[in-house]
């Protein structure tokens, strides 16, 4: 069920709030762009992604390749979704779901994943050889891109960054959080937004925006937490570059505008990196909220190639 003759790339990001789908044309400049509510229940979402790909197709007056970035994986085992905190896609055959309503192969993989391979095509990791992407956002994830392509791993769990342990714990640190994934101390719920919350205002906090800005003006519970949250972040990135080492780590989400992050956080991972020079840079991603849907559509190649 290959798309005749493709004349641009579809890409969408479906999360668990808002659906966004984009179309970047050969020379991967935007052509179009489309945000919706994501529905509520899963033949509704097949049929919104549907709908908003004709009517881009529409828009163009073409046919694309259709890549779509998920809050899970495809599992090599069952060939459904897995591992999806929108708990709805899980348990279902979605990309051949996709393809049936579509009438074409259509590309699944990881929202972090997608992230990550954005940068490294055409944003802040272009021309690196491996790129480390990390979302901090209400949750947290990360994806791992090699020579321009996704690395997935054997069992699709490469770069599920957000569900190890936090490194090097201290004792008040312990036995930390327990995660929606069912273990405790888990990055996400330290590093994310979610986590970040919680740490500087209580266990029923769950919004982190006005905490730099509260820091800024010399609130010392702020400052405090943003202080443990770098570090935490610094200890996790460290493990990271132990194991691969990448070129470039390049941070997106909401958190990724807390400029103190980039001066901050190479300095704290040094000393946890096995090396005695560390140069790993640690960079804002380029193209803000809309990298996931990018990455969605460099799934496929340009038209032509």
């Amino acid at each position: 069920m290959n798309a005749p003759c493709p004349a641009f790339r579809i890409g969408i990001d479906l999360g668990g709030t808002k659906t966004e789908l984009a179309v970047l044309k050969a020379d991967g400049a935007l052509g179009y762009r489309q945000r919706v509510p994501t529905p509520t229940g899963y033949e509704a979402s097949v049929r919104s992604m549907a709908e908003m790909v004709r009517a881009a197709e529409a828009a163009m007056g073409g046919t694309g390749t259709v890549g779509v970035g998920i809050p899970g994986v495809i599992s090599p085992a069952t060939g459904l979704v897995k591992n999806a905190n929108t708990t709805a896609l899980n348990g279902h055959k979605l990309d051949r779901d996709l393809a049936e309503a579509m009438g074409r192969e259509v590309r699944l993989e990881n929202d972090a994943n997608c992230f990550a391979l954005s940068e490294a095509a055409d944003g802040a990791g272009a021309g690196q050889k491996t790129v480390f992407g990390v979302i901090l956002g209400t949750g947290c994830g990360g994806g791992v891109v090699v020579d321009g392509k996704v690395l997935r791993g054997r069992n699709y769990v490469a770069g599920e960054w957000g569900h190890m342990p936090l490194p090097w714990p201290e004792p008040s640190e312990l036995p930390g959080t327990l995660c929606w994934c069912g273990h405790r101390n888990c990055l996400e719920t330290l590093i994310s937004g979610t986590g970040l919350a919680m740490d500087c205002d209580g266990p029923e906090a769950r919004d982190a925006t006005s905490i730099p800005a509260r820091a800024a003006a010399g609130e010392t519970r702020a400052q405090a937490a943003l202080d443990r949250h770098a570090d935490r972040l610094a200890r996790g990135l460290a493990v990271v570059i132990n194991l691969i080492d990448p070129d470039t780590i390049v941070l997106g989400g909401g958190l990724s505008n807390m400029a103190h992050l980039y001066e901050q956080v190479p300095k704290l991972m040094a000393p946890h990196v096995f090396s005695d020079v560390v140069t790993t840079p640690v960079l804002k991603n380029r193209h803000g909220d809309s990298s996931g849907v990018r990455g969605a559509a460099w799934l496929w190649p340009p038209p032509g190639q």
